[in-house]
């Protein structure tokens, strides 16, 4: 008898998310199948098209909805006509604040076959994690515009730095570290922003205290940002705000070979609510509806999902999966220079598995 894991809220979304979230749970359903188990999956039609019909991109319920879940996969949001701000806020970071997943955790590996954007020596991977601070930082609501359309408009942006929240996110990087190569780099940018960076250094400065064993280095975001091109290869942990984590990972997953291999697992470590997985890349709406999307990054995500939910056996043989794909043009998608299509990479990854 199949013993049921999980229930899981998937909201494929938008674009190329149609179409990649599908993909990950073709293989984390055959992944589980071979282990016994299952996910109950719940298929939620929310996103920018919900957004053009009712005027928002999910129920008024829906948070309520998700509360019911022990986690999210979601694809990607985003269409044309409709502006960014919309989808983000009407979504993803309402998710993210209300069921405080504090930690984005966001891996950054190099694979064998795909092509790096650095040169980094031979014989030598590139193996990084970004945490990033995920419910506070530059990312809030606070502030406003004001006389908007005359020539006295002016907006303002309240960034919000908590003693708690760069604790918390400060602890769990160090943390990650004691499971890897013990070190941790901080990103800041105390000698230009004069108030909430040197707040970010002082309270990192002090969670190294509880993890003696963990080397920490702090450096600035314009210089880490330069180093990341030059010497990927050297970064274990990084630990950045909302804003500059956000910003690096982008960077660090195009030097390793592009979104297509960026997951991320937005967490909330204690369990009190669902955590939520998701593809860095956005909808891409010029490749969508021509099955040529890259699925590895949504697999990934998948397998971050088992291992928070303390599957880890199936979670390294999609990881396996995925890097036997990725070994070949014949099973690598056009972004990283092959042949397959969207579908082409499900199959060697479900004939890898097998």
């Amino acid at each position: 008898m199949t013993d049921t894991i999980a229930t899981v809220a998937v909201i494929p979304g938008d674009g190329i998310g149609t179409e990649v979230t599908p993909a990950a749970v073709r293989v984390l359903d055959e992944t589980l199948r071979l282990h016994g188990t299952a996910i109950q999956w719940n298929w939620l039609d929310w996103g920018c098209d919900y957004f053009v019909t009712h005027g928002r991109m999910m129920p008024s319920d829906g948070l309520d909805v998700l509360a019911d879940h022990d986690a999210i996969l979601l694809g990607a949001v985003g269409r044309p006509d409709v502006p960014d701000h919309e989808s983000l806020w009407g979504l993803l970071i309402p998710i993210r604040q209300r069921f405080d997943q504090y930690v984005n955790l966001r891996p950054i590996k190099s694979f064998h076959g795909v092509q790096t954007a650095a040169r980094i020596p031979a014989g030598v991977d590139v193996d990084m994690l970004i945490i990033r601070e995920n419910t506070e930082g530059e990312y809030t609501q606070l502030g406003g515009r004001f006389a908007t359309g005359t020539q006295r408009e002016f907006a303002i942006q309240e960034a919000i730095f908590t003693r708690t929240g760069i604790d918390r996110i400060a602890d769990y990087a160090f943390r990650a570290a004691t499971t890897r190569r013990n070190k941790v780099t901080s990103a800041t940018k105390s000698n230009g922003i004069i108030h909430t960076m040197p707040f970010w250094d002082d309270v990192v400065a002090a969670a190294a205290t509880r993890h003696p064993d963990v080397h920490l280095t702090k450096e600035l975001i314009d210089a880490l940002a330069a180093h990341l091109v030059q010497k990927p290869q050297e970064y274990d942990v990084i630990v950045a705000s909302n804003l500059f984590g956000d910003i690096l990972s982008d960077l660090a997953a195009a030097i390793v070979g592009g979104l297509g291999l960026a997951p991320s697992a937005n967490l909330n470590p204690e369990r009190a609510h669902p955590s939520m997985f998701e593809p860095v890349h956005g909808s891409a709406p010029d490749i969508a509806g021509r099955g040529v999307a890259n699925p590895v990054a949504a697999v990934w995500s998948g397998a971050l999902m088992l291992e928070h939910l303390g599957h880890a056996e199936p979670a390294t043989k999609m990881m396996t999966a995925i890097a036997t794909t990725l070994a070949s043009p014949a099973t690598r998608t056009q972004d990283l220079g092959g042949t397959a299509t969207t579908s082409d990479v499900v199959t060697a990854c479900l004939a890898t598995l097998a």
